[in-house]
Parts: structure tokens; sequence; C-alpha cells
């Protein structure tokens, strides 16, 4: 369990302390940036697939090069800069709102501005995090991490919904705003001296680029979870984009409920947040992995066939979110494993591409949803992407992570 896990350095718990702070404003934003399309502006599904996929064009352009600068640059203050421009992008919607101006394309606008700070900043922490505290301590550290996101989806979300009723939807990303203020001062409070990069001045970054995305591919490991990432993210992509109005507008639901279904989720998730640890060194990492992944799509598949009243609705979503239990167990092993194999001057280039594999697919995914769900409907949509998500874990079915107990040393190299 995370509680009985090794002591970690006092700078790792100012990190994790603002991590939570500024995850609990992101849920917040997670449900009003698409119920302020919803509710105000009336958007369509094929817009909600836009919006859902806006942000993630612009990582898709801008991602690889955050990877090469991280492993440049010093990494604190990237965060730093990072968690300020968040704070700045996401006060244009409550602003453009108390002028009346507010647009769907304001809202594309902060999507990919936020987007592209937000992989800026989790390239760089998660390449950052070795730099903190030991390697053999990196799978505690991440269940911290973890939990910070499993507390954060059950307290943004119910606030969320809340916030959007009394204050409506665009004044409640004020919020999310301030948190990033908050995140920024805890990291600037950090003081633990950070390695200085290593940096070949006559090194293009395309070639930097080109040796980070070499590296995972060619190392069997990475590439397994790379290919389960971007099949995933695919499929995820159906559900981001057509979730909230198939909710509200078909299962009858409404914000304030829909709120609360989401957050429990986030009680599932803190409970396996908790679990991650005792789970890998019970079963072991391919295990876990493979378990988890399994786990995540069939909970998936309960979105589409919910039907009936709209308590017998919300209880196949409450089923569906007690599926959220296996998020963090995956994302906990997964970022360990590529945490611990992958060498630091290479982590952030690493970190990119699997950020890259992540939100390339996923604009695709929304906007596949998207249209299919205009042609065959939402329902029909959602189990297709529900069904991809669970096929995505046979990459690492037929990998050698099937067979992986424990986390590997560090490979003192991966060439490109």
């Amino acid at each position: 369990m995370p509680g009985n896990g090794p002591r970690l350095d006092p700078d790792f718990r100012k990190l994790w302390i603002g991590q939570t702070i500024s995850q609990i404003g992101s849920n917040i934003t997670g449900v009003g940036l698409p119920l302020t399309a919803v509710l105000v502006l009336k958007a369509s599904p094929l817009q909600m697939g836009f919006l859902s996929g806006a942000g993630a064009v612009a990582v898709v352009i801008f991602g690889l090069f955050a990877g090469a600068w991280v492993d440049r640059l010093r990494r604190r203050p990237i965060l730093i800069a990072a968690d300020l421009g968040r704070a700045v992008v996401l006060g244009i919607i409550p602003l453009a709102a108390m002028l009346h101006r507010l647009t769907i394309g304001d809202l594309y606008l902060v999507a990919v501005a936020s987007s592209i700070l937000t992989v800026l900043f989790d390239v760089g922490y998660q390449a950052y995090l070795p730099s903190l505290i030991a390697r053999e301590n990196i799978l505690t550290g991440n269940s911290r991490l973890a939990l910070t996101e499993s507390i954060a989806q059950i307290a943004g979300p119910s606030v969320a919904g809340i916030l959007i009723q009394l204050i409506t939807a665009p004044m409640a990303l004020l919020f999310d705003a301030a948190s990033f203020l908050c995140s920024a001062i805890s990291v600037w409070l950090i003081r633990k001296p950070e390695p200085a990069p290593t940096r070949n001045l006559e090194t293009q970054i395309g070639r930097e680029i080109s040796e980070g995305l070499g590296a995972s591919w060619r190392d069997p490991l990475l590439r397994a979870l790379a290919g389960r990432t971007a099949t995933s993210a695919f499929f995820l992509g159906f559900g981001s984009s057509l979730y909230f109005l198939f909710a509200i507008h078909e299962l009858g639901l409404t914000a304030a409920l829909l709120g609360i279904i989401i957050a429990i989720g986030g009680t599932s998730g803190l409970f396996g947040a908790f679990l991650a640890e005792w789970l890998v060194r019970r079963f072991g990492f391919g295990r876990t992995l493979i378990g988890s992944a399994v786990v995540i799509g069939i909970a998936m598949l309960l979105i589409p066939v919910a039907h009936g009243s709209v308590a017998v609705c919300s209880a196949f979503l409450v089923a569906a979110q007690l599926g959220d239990l296996a998020w963090p167990v995956y994302t906990i092993s997964a970022r360990s494993l590529r945490q611990a194999i992958t060498p630091n001057r290479l982590l952030g280039r690493v970190n990119a591409a699997m950020h890259l594999l992540f939100y390339g697919a996923l604009p695709l995914g929304a906007l596949a949803g998207g249209a299919i769900a205009q042609a065959l409907g939402m329902r029909r949509a959602l189990l297709i992407g529900a069904i991809g998500v669970l096929l995505s874990t046979m990459w690492l079915v037929f990998s050698p992570i099937r067979r992986l107990r424990e986390l590997p040393q560090a490979v003192g190299e991966i060439r490109a």
C-alpha cells in the first residue's frame, strides 16, 4: 500500500501538493469546458468532436518539440512557466462570457493553448521526477501522484457540477486558473538542485526528436506500451467526444447528477491508486498491466448498453465508473516501467513520444466517433469505441511484458 512505502524527499511532497491542487482544478475544466459547449453554445456532436480533438491536434504538432526542449533545458523552470501560462489561458473563457462574446472558436483556442502547455508540463514533470527521488522509489512516487489524480477526480467533477449550477460553466473555469497559480508556487518552492542537462549544441533538434522516437520503438517493452497507447487512445476518442452528449441528451441526466457519477469514478480510482503497489508486487508488472487494461475495456462497454429510466441509466454509468479502479493501476505500472528503463537524457523525448501517440490518436478517434455518431447514432459509436479499447490489450499480451514480474533496472543506452 502507498502508506507503507519508503519515505520520500520533502521536495517531492511540494510537487505532490501542487499537483493535487491543480488536478482538482483541471477536473473542473474537464467537466466545465464540454458543458460550456453543450449548455451555453448548444454544440452539435461534430462540434464536440472538434472540441475534443482540437487540443490533441496541437499536441501532435508540438509534443515532440516539447520532449526535446525538456531534455535540453532544466525542467523546474519549464514547469513553473507552463503553470503560469495555463492560468492565463483559462481566464479567457470567463472573460469572454462576461463580455457576452463567447464563441465555439474561443473554446477551440483555449483547448489548443492549454493542451500545448499541459503536454509541456506533463513531459517535464515525468522527466523531473527521477531527479527528486531515487529510481528504486519510482513506483512509490508514481503511486503518490496517482493518488493526486484520483482525489482530484473525486473533488473536481462534483464541485464542477455545483459550480456550473450556481455560477454557469464558463465562470467555473476561474477555479482551474487559480489552481495553476498554486501549482506554480509549489514547484517554485522546491530547492533540491537539478542535474544540468546533457546538451550537444551541434545536434539538430530534428535528430534529437528522431532519437526519442527510435528509443520508443526499438525497445520491445516501450514498443508494446506505445502500441497499446496509440490504439486505445483512438478508441477512447469516441467516448471523449460523445460521453457528455450521450448522458445528457439520450439518457436524460442533469449536469449535477453527471458530476456526481464522474466523482464516483474518482473514488474508485482512489482505491485503485492505493492498491496499485500491492498488485504489482503480488502479481508482477505484466499481469497487472494486462489485467488493468482488460478491466478498463470491459467497464467502457457498460456505457453504450445503458438504457431505461434515469435511475437505471445512472446505475449503468456508475458501474462503468467503478471500472476506473483500473486506470491508476495501469498508469502507475506503465509510467514506472517507462521511467525505469529509459536513460535520463532520453526521458523527456520518450515521454513526449508517448504523449504524441496518445494525443495524436485521440483527435482522430474523436472525429471518427463524431462522424459515426452522426451516421449511426451515439450508442453504436460508443460501442465501437469500447470494443476497440478492449482489443488494444493485445499489444501487451503478445509482448515480453506478459512475463515481466519485477521493475527492470535502468538500461545504460537505447540506440535509436
